[in-house]
């Protein structure tokens, strides 16, 4: 059964206002931990913990910046950008890349002057237990980010969720390493921990860019997914000779199919609008928010190829 506009419109509302509260809730979550964080780094000194510190920060600047892309991605389409605003987050995911990279820099800069000067860290059982608290909230946050942020097919929020589960594995790896540090003594761990740290940083930087520069690109839809659309096509275009030059591309939450269908030369125009409104019904219930376009062509401009349908 198809769902009525109205609905799809309520729905897209409702998902609308929990994804922007999810990144204003972010923000908040940054805060928190940076503080706690910072904290840690404080009572001990330790180079390692203020690397994840650091890391901390960016996650502040990355909730700032997701949060304004999911706001800005929600306007409308307007005389300027007459397809809309859904690329915004692919843009807002690059930038947090970007300030990842900045950030392990500065976290091996750090580690570089420490290995030259290694030092034990001060009063570390507290650290290690303020440090433990701040990752169980990226933890339990970080989740809700991904799992949300993939239902509402909002590439910021998954790119955030993302970032804050590196950020959960690396200060795990600085807590079990420090806990070294104090069973050994060998200072200069505490060094070699915040280098890693980076590397591991670095690494979730190039991932972030990497899926976002994929959406800027106008990168086709999943393989599975496309499959599903031209069987779709195929099982709905009932009085049509062909489909062919099947194009889909992904911007944001939207999804663009744009084809060519071939009717009968001597078929009405309503006849063959109302074989594309079956078309466009049937894709919208397997497709989430999808945007198509189709040209209508006579028998004379039939490809013989992509989909034939008699």
């Amino acid at each position: 059964m198809a769902t009525s506009p109205r609905i799809r419109d309520l729905a897209l509302a409702i998902t609308t206002n929990r994804t922007l509260a999810i990144a204003a809730g972010s923000l908040v979550v940054g805060l928190v931990v940076l503080g706690l964080k910072f904290l840690a780094w404080y009572v001990t000194g330790s180079i390692a913990l203020y690397s994840d510190a650091l890391e901390s920060i960016v996650n502040v600047v990355t909730a700032v910046v997701a949060l304004i892309a999911v706001r800005l991605a929600q306007r409308p389409a307007d005389a300027a950008l007459q397809y809309g605003y859904h690329k915004a987050e692919y843009f807002s995911a690059v930038i947090v890349g970007v300030m990842i990279i900045v950030a392990a820099i500065l976290i091996l800069r750090e580690a570089f002057f420490g290995f030259l000067s290694p030092a034990l860290p001060e009063s570390p059982t507290q650290g290690l237990i303020i440090s433990a608290v701040a990752t169980a909230i990226n933890l339990v946050w970080a989740r809700v980010l991904i799992r949300q942020g993939h239902k509402a097919r909002s590439p910021a929020l998954e790119a955030d969720g993302k970032h804050l589960m590196t950020d959960v594995v690396s200060t795990v790896g600085v807590l079990i390493g420090l806990g070294l540090v104090i069973l050994t003594g060998w200072a200069v761990l505490d060094p070699i921990l915040a280098a890693l740290v980076a590397l591991n940083i670095l690494w979730s930087g190039w991932g972030v860019i990497r899926d976002s520069v994929g959406g800027l690109m106008d990168v086709a839809v999943p393989h599975e997914t496309g499959k599903t659309i031209r069987e779709v096509i195929s099982s709905n275009a009932d009085g049509a000779i062909e489909a062919h030059d099947i194009r889909t591309r992904q911007a944001g939450k939207l999804t663009f199919i744009d084809f060519h269908l071939v009717v009968p030369g001597v078929m009405t125009v309503e006849a063959a609008h109302t074989i594309c409104d079956a078309i466009e019904a049937k894709l919208r219930d397997v497709v989430e928010d999808a945007q198509i376009t189709i040209h209508v062509e006579p028998d004379q401009k039939a490809k013989h190829s992509g989909i034939v349908v008699l």
